[in-house]
């Protein structure tokens, strides 16, 4: 969806129409791809959470821009959406992040990336939309007015810690320091539900400052939903930032502990196990992994926590049913690192159904060995790592969560493709489901 305006800026121009579906209310209406509504039912429209705000109703009177001249549209809604998508946020339409974090993905990107890599969003529009996380450090108060009056929940925060001087040095000691709890507090008045994030950064916000976050966040349960603690993610590509080092096998293991323990206490004063702890924690403390109730619905399974735990789920219910291949034959699993080696356990019973599913785990050159997860796979690392296997079967099975959104390319801008004609063998992107990975592979 276009956000058609910045957050700090926010001009009445309206939202493009991507695509509009057959006989849905919209095409019924005449509505068409390029189509811009300039507003809805005569408010002006800022951006997509201006349309989805306005277009509540069942009765919608349209303006409309097309071929540069203004027409009125009248649609009406037959129950559920009105049938279009709007078109996708271009980095100008996005208000970015004037922070610095100590651990910033974007600060660790090597050079020669396309643009769109260094975009630092920090658009609480596209926290509500999408999920994104967001600091809430540089919103004015007509953006917390407007979070307010148009009900934006929930909405992602990147909090790290509530320690006022601590945030501030994980975030780069920015220009506008403004807490962040009395931010949370207000949102928290207006009834907005958040769901918090915590990336840990051994020697700079675990132990007791991990501890004094948690403590008050959970004072704002139910308003704070979630609290997610994931480990910080270091590339090769770190010169002239702050030193920082990864999270060892043991303090995960400690840290798995710890959560287990937080969890017990507020499961029973607040009815909600409220911290969760990411996969990678569990994988690198080699600790198993909580039963899917535990994540009481998987609220924030995206960013990293019960993925594992759904996908495995999946795994084993499906795999019983798995027909015999109609041939034998051998496929080639790309993953990560990290999950590799489970993945290739689970995946071994299929050869007494005729399918030899050869699970490859790729070390990551691109961004360091420390990158140990599926979707940060570059087209360039699987090409050299594949290409030194003797056999790879009649097919290779590509994740993907590597292959970025509507481009169709690894983060190096290598196409599948490209893959397929190095290698010389069939390339196939596969969805993140269990379901998905068998039927690719009994093929």
């Amino acid at each position: 969806m276009s956000l058609a305006c910045s957050a700090s800026n926010e001009r009445a121009e309206g939202v493009v129409v991507a695509l509009v579906r057959r006989r849905s209310p919209a095409a019924v209406a005449g509505l068409s791809a390029g189509d811009r509504i300039l507003a809805i039912n005569g408010t002006p429209l800022r951006d997509a959470i201006d349309f989805q705000f306005y277009a509540a109703d069942d009765r919608l009177r349209l303006t409309v821009e097309r071929d540069a001249r203004a027409r009125r549209v009248y649609v009406t809604r037959e129950g559920g959406d009105l049938g279009l998508e709007l078109v996708a946020p271009q980095p100008r339409d996005i208000a970015t992040c004037a922070n610095k974090c100590v651990f910033c993905f974007i600060h660790q990107n090597p050079g020669g990336l396309r643009k769109s890599l260094y975009v630092k969003d920090d658009d609480f529009r596209l926290s509500f939309l999408h999920g994104n996380y967001i600091t809430l450090s540089d919103l004015d108060d007509a953006a917390l007015q407007r979070i307010e009056a148009q009900r934006l929940s929930p909405l992602y925060v990147s909090v790290h810690a509530t320690d006022p001087s601590l945030r501030h040095a994980l975030l780069g000691r920015p220009r506008h320091g403004a807490e962040i709890l009395p931010r949370m507090e207000r949102l928290a008045r207006a009834g907005i539900r958040m769901h918090a994030q915590v990336v840990l950064c051994p020697d700079w916000n675990d132990g007791a400052h991990l501890e004094r976050t948690i403590v008050d966040l959970q004072r704002l349960y139910p308003h704070v939903t979630t609290t997610a603690i994931v480990p910080v993610g270091l590339t090769r590509h770190r010169e002239r930032l702050p030193q920082l080092r990864l999270l060892t096998a043991d303090e995960a293991r400690a840290l798995v502990a710890t959560v287990e323990r937080w969890q017990r206490e507020f499961l029973a004063a607040l009815g909600s196990r409220f911290v969760f702890a990411a996969d990678e924690v569990y994988l690198q403390a080699e600790a198993p992994l909580p039963a899917a109730d535990a994540y009481e619905g998987f609220a924030v399974a995206e960013d990293g926590i019960g993925l594992v735990r759904r996908f495995e789920d999946e795994l084993e219910r499906a795999l019983p049913r798995v027909p015999p291949a109609r041939a034998p034959r051998t496929v080639t699993v790309v993953t990560g690192a990290l999950y590799g080696p489970r993945l290739a356990r689970w995946l071994a019973p299929l050869a007494s159904r005729g399918v030899v599913a050869q699970v490859v785990p790729i070390a990551n050159e691109f961004f360091g060995r420390t990158i140990t997860v599926a979707g940060l796979l570059t087209g360039q690392d699987v090409q050299r790592h594949l290409a030194g296997l003797d056999r790879l079967g009649e097919e290779v099975l590509v994740p993907a969560v590597a292959v970025r959104d509507g481009d169709g390319v690894f983060l190096d801008d290598v196409a599948p493709t490209d893959l397929a004609r190095d290698l010389g063998v069939s390339i196939r992107v596969v969805e993140p489901t269990a379901r998905a990975l068998l039927r690719a592979l009994v093929g």
